[in-house]
């Protein structure tokens, strides 16, 4: 979860890094520091500081760190407080060697026990101080940095990216992965470690995506990539098509508001790539569609946003497939014994592709012999390298914590699966694709619409920004928006939320409903519609203030509501895809008319790579 970036080159080396560290302070935000190697004196310059990135600029302003080789890191506190010391880099008892570390070292505490008693003095209560250790034991007699570190990664058990530095080898830049990711920025006459693309976006977009086991010898004109053990390791870089301004606010107050407003633009993109005549194509979908066609039933897996994406999924899937469909969550899936075989197709969902939950659980379906599609915006993620298929959502850098653009890319890709999938088994006849397709190419269009009244929908949010509680209510294929709109609030707002499936308010919720809870019911047109009528006279009858989310010219609602945010009109199946704007509207405005930080939620992170 945290932020590693490392820089050989000819540029200020405290420059690159720092740029780089803004664009990745979404992986972790409580302390953040920068090493330099000095180009006079070979000397290793330390940084560091408790707060956000902000802190860290303010102290190399009084005090620059001069080089052009350094490592730096935004920090998500596991072991240890998010404190000075803490912070990383982390140095050796000689402040020869220095290194970050993403990832836990399980066996840390027997290992750190080892060192102390062969006379190593240790600093921090992280986990991490153990691998510099164990470096600088390593590091004499004539050995190599790289051997030192490589003998030193053989004793960890967990987790790790790292990045690692030595004064005495001032032209080298040496990174390492096992169950953390790492990437490689290939530039001219210099590279880039970082654990992130929108890192090195700004120098260069040719990547190499480590591998598991494998490290990397960086120079400012070469890079040597080989397994653990040793093993030459020969892979061409891939091309990133991000634009480093999808990674800025251009203009915008946040990142969160920024790609909430891009969403129609990136579902408008997405219909013009997966659409060709009234078929659905998938250039990277790689399962054979005959494979495809004996599948008996679908169990997806993911993680917090992407989860209730796929818990949407499980309706579009069983109302065009009629394929029976199971929801999990990944931590839940990976320890229990799912009933899988060669016929059950998994489908995990996750932004970034590096959710360590999902990837176990892939593994996991593996051994069953189930094939593996993953729904993942980020080119070249453990995720897609796991997985038998892959659909890429092409939703961008998502900057924001709190995610937004890319759960409505992750149902458009449920959305064009589940109409692959009824053409290739035959369920529905091309005529009736087409005719649905034909309506979910209006969705950006009303999208728009939904966006040029955000003035409105402000001024409704701010009015409930006081209350202490929300409720969030929705039928069918809405309830898992019910749940997404209460997982914003909470995220970005630490107002305590709850969503439900709104069939559910008698048996329990209901005890909750009063004049100081807002509840949120989300009631288009739909063959629900008159039950959540129903629900609403509930609230209504005790008092509890309603906000719901409703259909344009819908009359009925105005009887029995005051505060309607409407929506244009559209099949029930593709609601979700509109609802969901203001739902992500109101949770951003009650966040920043309460002050909160909407990009950078406290105890948050983005890609959550550690269990």
């Amino acid at each position: 979860m945290c932020g590693i970036v490392g820089y050989i080159g000819n540029r200020s080396a405290q420059d690159v890094l720092l740029g780089g560290l803004k664009r990745l302070e979404y992986r972790g935000y409580d302390s953040s520091g920068i090493s330099v190697i000095n180009s006079d004196n070979s000397k290793i310059s330390t940084q560091k500081s408790p707060g956000k990135i902000a802190v860290l600029e303010g102290l190399l302003k009084k005090k620059p760190l001069g080089g052009n080789l350094g490592i730096a890191h935004s920090r998500w506190a596991t072991h240890g407080a998010p404190n000075h010391i803490n912070a990383h880099p982390h140095a050796d008892c000689k402040k020869e060697i220095s290194i970050v570390h993403n990832g836990i070292i399980e066996n840390y505490e027997s290992l750190k026990t080892g060192l102390i008693k062969e006379g190593h003095h240790f600093l921090s209560q992280t986990d991490t101080e153990v691998i510099v250790h164990l470096i600088e034991k390593f590091y004499k007699n004539g050995a190599s940095l790289e051997e030192a570190v490589r003998k030193s990664l053989r004793l960890l058990a967990g987790s790790f990216a790292i990045g690692v530095i030595s004064s005495r080898e001032p032209d080298k830049l040496i990174g390492a992965r096992l169950g953390s990711p790492l990437i490689i920025g290939v530039g001219k006459d210099e590279n880039f470690l970082a654990s992130d693309v929108p890192a090195v976006l700004g120098s260069t977009k040719e990547v190499i995506f480590l591998e598991e086991n494998e490290m990397v010898v960086l120079s400012k004109d070469s890079v040597r990539i080989s397994s653990l053990s040793g093993k030459k390791v020969s892979r061409n870089p891939a091309h990133i098509s991000w634009d480093i301004a999808q990674a800025q606010k251009q203009g915008y107050k946040h990142f969160m508001l920024k790609e909430i407003n891009e969403q129609p633009k990136i579902i408008e993109n997405l219909l013009k790539m997966r659409i060709k005549g009234e078929k659905v194509i998938f250039d990277e979908q790689k399962i054979p569609e005959e494979k495809l066609k004996e599948i008996k039933n679908i169990f997806i897996v993911a993680c917090g946003t992407a989860y209730h994406a796929g818990m949407v999924g499980k309706y579009i899937i069983e109302s065009i497939c009629s394929i029976p469909v199971s929801v999990d969550v990944s931590s839940e899936f990976r320890y229990r014994n799912p009933l899988l075989d060669k016929n059950t197709l998994v489908i995990a969902v996750s932004q970034s592709g590096e959710t360590a939950d999902t990837l176990a659980g892939i593994k996991e379906a593996k051994k069953y012999g189930a094939r593996v599609l993953s729904i993942c915006n980020v080119l070249g993620s453990s995720l897609t390298r796991e997985s038998d298929g892959v659909i890429y959502t092409h939703a961008g850098p998502e900057m924001g914590v709190a995610s937004t653009k890319a759960y409505t890319a992750q149902l458009m890709a449920f959305y064009f699966l589940a109409f692959y999938l009824a053409e290739l088994k035959g369920v529905l006849p091309r005529e009736k694709i087409a005719q649905e397709l034909a309506e979910l190419k209006k969705i950006p269009h009303q999208q728009k619409d939904i966006l040029k009244d955000q003035a409105a929908i402000a001024i409704l949010a701010r009015r409930h920004s006081h209350l202490g509680s929300f409720l969030y209510l929705g039928r069918h294929v809405n309830f898992p928006s019910a749940l997404e709109g209460a997982l914003k609030l909470k995220e970005i707002s630490y107002i305590p939320a709850e969503g439900y499936a709104a069939g559910e308010m008698k048996h329990g919720p209901i005890a909750l409903i009063d004049e100081y809870r807002a509840v949120v019911c989300i009631c288009p047109q739909s063959h629900v519609y008159e039950k959540m009528i129903s629900n609403l006279q509930e609230i209504r009858a005790r008092r509890g203030k309603i906000i719901a989310i409703a259909s344009l010219g819908d009359k009925k609602i105005k009887e029995q509501v005051k505060e309607i945010i409407y929506i244009p009109l559209c099949s029930e199946i593709f609601s979700p895809l509109l609802v969901v704007l203001p739902l992500q509207l109101i949770a951003y405005h009650i966040a920043v008319k309460r002050g909160c930080d909407v990009d950078q939620p406290r105890n948050l992170a983005k890609s959550v790579t550690v269990e």
